[in-house]
């Protein structure tokens, strides 16, 4: 062979040149992929409020909200609709949990009709026609609902919960069944939950930062003072008592 003429490549050369061409940009991508997951797991940590009622004991059904400082426009896991029952005179569930312009069902179940009504708690919530119009005038409404005939579907109608204000708990009723209460929380953080029965909310994926939580409950007439945490990738406890002892339902 000549000095000055180069040997053609052979073929494992060339599929050495290929797999390396090929391989190199996957290994930067996953690379890259891998230290973002892990940048956004180390920045994330769980939250988990507890809450107990006057007398010490767990609060179920309270809505606890975490307001974040900086992450507002993260993407919300609420749901965007939502159904709540009229059952043998009781909203059902008792508290629904939304985010804010959810579509939510009111059916009722009762062979017997209801006449729903619905006004943010911060509003006047009497039986008075001054109440009635307040209510309306606050974001409220006013459904009627027929009542279930046997063996046919029962009766519905929808309503958007478009509130104003960030955090909104309409207070739910009936003008024919004084004893019916129920409420449908109104949030446009992605962070809100209802408590279980043991009287714990918990957050997973919450970003670093300051936070404040909120705590609300339907019986808890003057608002609990906000409690301002920090997130950090280590798990966050936190206790929030209310000033009253619920009313029990109905079963």
């Amino acid at each position: 062979m000549h000095p000055h003429l180069s040997a053609r490549p052979s073929a494992f050369t060339m599929i050495s040149i290929a797999f390396r061409a090929v391989w190199m940009p996957a290994k930067c991508l996953f690379g890259t992929i891998f230290s973002v997951f892990f940048v956004i797991s180390a920045h994330a940590g769980t939250v988990q409020v507890s809450v107990i009622d006057r007398d010490g004991k767990p609060a179920q059904d309270a809505v606890v909200v975490l307001v974040h400082a900086t992450a507002r426009n993260a993407s919300t896991n609420l749901p965007m609709q939502a159904t709540v029952a009229n059952e043998k005179m009781q909203f059902m569930p008792a508290v629904t949990v939304v985010a804010k312009g959810a579509k939510v069902r009111f059916v009722n179940n009762d062979p017997w009709d209801h006449h729903v009504r619905g006004a943010p708690t911060n509003s006047v919530f009497a039986n008075t026609p001054e109440a009635y119009a307040a209510g309306r005038n606050a974001g409220g409404f006013e459904l009627r609902l027929q009542g279930k005939d046997e063996g046919k579907p029962a009766k519905f109608q929808d309503v958007t919960m478009s509130q104003t204000g960030p955090q909104t708990a309409v207070a739910l009723g009936c003008f024919l069944h004084g004893s019916m209460r129920g409420s449908v929380y109104v949030s446009d953080s992605p962070w809100a939950a209802k408590t279980n029965a043991e009287g714990i909310a918990t957050f997973d994926s919450v970003p670093d930062g300051a936070v404040q939580v909120r705590v609300w409950h339907a019986d808890q007439l003057v608002d609990l003072p906000l409690q301002a945490v920090t997130v950090t990738s280590a798990p966050l406890q936190v206790k929030s008592q209310l000033q009253v002892v619920p009313r029990r339902r109905r079963i």
